[in-house]
């Protein structure tokens, strides 16, 4: 370690160990964070190691990233691991869904500080609508406002209470896109008032959470010519209007929603005012390229990134069986992923 700050990058990796080449690129290029995928699991041991090599890596207590939402999204899976059903599915069938959605993320989070992973991808503010594209509808929390904000409160709070960092995602809102932005760039007409009555105000009421991610989709009302990720009128308006000064990612860079060669995305996304770069393929020569261009954390970018280390807290010392025990009774008759 040279004492610098990190690069402003979070990378995967290809498999279920470091290879040597790996080994020496995440010690050499110093990202931020890493992120994990199905790819990277296997079992809890296997897990563990995984991520203790990457910490020793970087001579650091490195943040490690995965998307353990449950339901669909869920990289740690039956039999090692709890099956989840889906939170759309979770939250208009449980009894007393709040505190199902904590019970949820409470659980969630032993599971993963468990295997060395400190940072998990939710919870989600985006609002389901009936044009909401399949790959994101039975994810959201709600279908209107006020209950996304409160399942995704309590969801950020169970992740939070189990000793793990929530990230907000997708700001500033998913939910009206009716393409799937891994393979196409959705486009949103809705009046800009409309948005900041909904959509917007839904991550207004979850601003203060530690660390948020983008949206890859055009917002045409506000700026038809840049995915909010690329947009500096998009990232002026999560800072200014929704009020979220907390460490933003992009959503994955690698994504086809977003067009260019990579190096060329990720300056964009930064010099419209994203703090950090997300890439999680895994692929060693795209992340080569992003090492180089993707600087140091410095600025105000560095304030955020130490005030979201700085959020997570120790695990409360609670009866995880009994948690359990709780959850299922609340969520019975609910079918798991």
């Amino acid at each position: 370690m040279s004492g610098q700050a990190p690069r402003a990058v979070i990378f995967g990796c290809a498999g279920l160990r470091l290879t040597p080449a790996e080994r020496a690129f995440f010690r050499e290029a110093d990202p931020w964070g890493a992120v994990l995928f199905a790819r990277n699991v296997e079992t809890p041991s296997q897990l563990l190691a995984l991520t203790e090599d990457l910490r020793s890596a970087t001579g650091r207590d490195l943040p490690i990233l995965i998307d353990q939402e449950g339901g669909r999204v869920q990289r740690l899976r039956p039999p090692h691991w709890r099956g989840w059903p889906p939170a759309l599915d979770q939250c208009l069938a449980a009894r007393d869904p709040v505190r199902a959605m904590y019970l949820r993320g409470r659980l969630i989070a032993a599971e993963l500080l468990a295997c060395g992973i400190s940072v998990n991808c939710a919870p989600l503010a985006d609002i389901a609508t009936e044009h909401t594209h399949a790959v994101l509808r039975n994810r959201c929390y709600g279908t209107d406002r006020d209950s996304v904000i409160t399942h995704a409160r309590a969801m950020a709070e169970g992740l939070m209470a189990g000793g793990v960092l929530p990230v907000l995602k997708h700001i500033p809102g998913h939910g009206r896109a009716s393409l799937d932005s891994h393979l196409a760039l959705p486009v949103i007409d809705t009046p800009a008032e409309e948005l900041r009555l909904s959509d917007f105000a839904a991550f207004r009421a979850l601003a203060d959470l530690p660390l948020g991610m983008t949206a890859h989709l055009v917002f045409s009302q506000i700026d038809p010519d840049a995915p909010a990720t690329q947009s500096a009128k998009m990232i002026a308006l999560i800072g200014h209007e929704i009020g979220f000064d907390v460490l933003l990612m992009t959503d994955d860079i690698s994504m086809q929603a977003l067009d260019g060669p990579i190096g060329s995305r990720a300056t964009a996304a930064m010099a419209a005012g994203c703090d950090m770069i997300l890439h999680c393929n895994g692929d060693l020569s795209e992340m080569g390229v992003l090492a180089a261009c993707c600087p140091r954390l410095e600025g105000a970018a560095y304030l955020r990134a130490t005030r979201a280390l700085d959020a997570r807290l120790a695990p409360l010392h609670d009866d995880i069986d009994a948690l359990a025990a709780e959850y299922a009774d609340l969520t019975s008759g609910i079918i798991r992923e």
